[in-house]
C-alpha cells in the first residue's frame, strides 16, 4: 500500500486515455486519493495517430476539468494540466501545471515517434539513421536536455522514454558509451534546473517494462546530484492510478531521493 495520495500524470478520453475524467475522479475517491491532476497530451500539428488532443478538444478538456474542480471541491483537489510535447505550440490556456516531455525526434523533415510501436521505431531508425540507434538516442537526449528551457514545465516527463521497448527488443545497449554519455549529459543539464523528474510507471502497467522510468543508473545519479523526483503513473485507464507507487516508494527510500509534491 502506497502512502502517496496523489497522481498528476493522468490521461483521459480527450486524448489516448480509456476513461473519462469523471470516471477517473470516482476511482480516485474510491481508492482514497486526496489530489489528482489531469495531463492531456498537448496538440501537435503533425500527429496522425490521434494520440493527442486537438485545439478544439483541448478547450473542451480545459473547461470540463475546471467544472469538475467545482463539482468535487469538498471531496478531492483537482488540477488541470497538460503533458506538453517538445514540439507542441505554447498553450494559450491557463493550465495549473505542465509536464514537459519528448515524444519525437525531428530528422530529415520527419517527426519520428519515440514510443509509437516497436516495429515503427525500428523501421524509422533504419530509414532515417541507417539503423544506428545510438545516433537516434543522441538526438533524442539533445531534446530532453532542452525540455525545461523550452517548455518551462513543473515536472519532467519520462526521462528515458526511448527505452520503452528495450526490455523486449534490445534495440540499445544501455552500457554503450555513446548512449551513456548522451543520457548523462541530458540529465546533468536538467538537474541544474531543480525541476522534479518523474518516476513513471506507465510502461509497467502497459506491459512493456518491469521497472519504471528512469533507469536505476539514472535514479542513482539523481540522488548523488541531489535532484528531486515525483511519482507518476502515466495512467491511461482509471484502474492504473498510482500504479506500483508502493514499489517506487521503496526505490526512493533505498536511494535516499528527495520526493516532492508540486502542489
Amino acid at each position: 500500500m502506497t502512502s502517496i495520495l496523489h497522481d498528476y500524470h493522468v490521461h483521459t478520453t480527450y486524448c489516448d486515455g480509456k476513461s473519462s475524467p469523471d470516471e477517473i475522479i470516482q476511482e480516485a475517491l474510491l481508492t482514497g486519493m486526496n489530489k489528482i491532476g489531469f495531463s492531456g497530451h498537448s496538440f501537435v500539428s503533425f500527429d496522425d495517430s490521434g494520440y493527442c488532443m486537438t485545439p478544439e478538444s483541448t478547450r473542451l478538456y480545459f473547461n470540463e476539468i475546471n467544472s469538475l474542480k467545482i463539482k468535487y471541491a469538498d471531496e478531492i483537489k483537482i488540477f488541470c494540466g497538460t503533458e506538453q510535447d517538445y514540439y507542441s505550440q505554447k498553450p494559450d490556456l491557463n493550465f495549473d501545471y505542465l509536464i514537459g516531455s519528448v515524444h519525437y525526434v525531428f530528422k530529415d523533415g520527419a517527426y519520428i515517434p519515440v514510443d509509437g510501436s516497436p516495429n515503427g521505431l525500428l523501421n524509422n531508425v533504419n530509414q532515417y539513421y541507417h539503423g544506428d540507434f545510438y545516433s537516434f538516442a543522441e538526438d533524442y537526449y539533445k531534446n530532453v536536455a532542452d525540455v525545461v528551457n523550452k517548455l518551462h514545465p513543473q515536472i519532467i516527463g519520462h526521462f528515458d522514454l526511448i527505452l520503452k521497448f528495450n526490455e523486449k527488443y534490445n534495440f540499445i545497449d544501455e552500457n554503450d558509451k555513446r548512449y551513456h554519455d548522451a543520457a548523462i549529459s541530458a540529465l546533468d543539464e536538467l538537474l541544474k534546473t531543480n525541476v522534479p523528474i518523474e518516476i513513471n510507471t506507465g510502461a509497467i502497467s502497459r506491459g512493456w517494462r518491469k521497472n519504471p522510468y528512469p533507469s536505476m543508473e539514472i535514479l542513482k545519479r539523481i540522488a548523488q546530484k541531489h535532484g528531486r523526483v515525483i511519482l507518476s503513473s502515466d495512467s491511461h485507464h482509471k484502474s492504473t492510478l498510482r500504479f506500483d507507487f508502493d514499489v517506487c516508494e521503496k526505490i526512493v527510500r533505498g536511494l535516499n531521493l528527495e520526493l516532492v509534491d508540486i502542489f
